[in-house]
């Protein structure tokens, strides 16, 4: 289902997750936003905006079975508000699949800019739907994790739910790193 340029949202709630508390705003025919709560900046639903849990029932079952292991994709209406260029950017992260990742620089290849790694990297830290537009799937070249909205141990709680290889990998490096550090200061300390 394709993304539609999105309005202001009339309803929203908040829900529990094992990632933290979500604020979901939308309107009766899609969902237009998602934020971590649990984030340095919560977010305040507007005044006009009214809180209501019902249209938001087929989101709240999805990020259930998500976080279950059950679902890999989300079947939504979304109707994020952005630019041409960030749509384009949202729509190609709906395209990696679950448990996979890609560099910046490799999605603005995909995208036809080869020189565009900067420009999808800020349209992607400014994604509105994080997890359901899975802009968590996106790294740095050199396999890093990089800048995420909901911090850097959100991104990588998601990806190790996803199964990812590259977040197994880069821990079990750091992990190497680390033990061989613990064993040089134990062997320092011991003199």
């Amino acid at each position: 289902m394709r993304m539609k340029p999105g309005s202001e949202p009339r309803y929203w709630c908040e829900t529990d997750t094992p990632v933290g508390r979500l604020l979901l705003a939308g309107d009766a025919q899609a969902l237009r936003r998602v934020h971590f709560q649990s984030g340095p900046h919560p977010m305040r639903a507007a005044p006009e905006w009214r809180e209501d849990a019902t249209p938001f029932a087929p989101v709240l079952a999805q990020l259930g079975e998500y976080f279950s292991g059950t679902r890999r994709a989300f079947t939504l209406r979304l109707a994020p508000a952005g630019t041409a260029f960030q749509l384009a950017v949202w729509e190609a992260l709906r395209a990696i699949p679950y448990g996979q990742t890609v560099s910046y620089g490799e999605l603005a290849r995909r995208l036809g800019n080869a020189g565009g790694a900067r420009a999808v990297g800020l349209a992607n830290g400014a994604n509105p739907l994080p997890i359901i537009v899975p802009c968590h799937r996106v790294i740095g070249a050199d396999g890093s994790l990089t800048g995420f909205g909901g911090g850097l141990h959100m991104k990588r709680t998601l990806l190790c739910l996803e199964g990812a290889a590259c977040v197994a990998d880069l821990f079990s490096a750091h992990e190497s790193a680390q033990a061989a550090e613990g064993a040089a200061d134990i062997r320092v300390s011991a003199r």
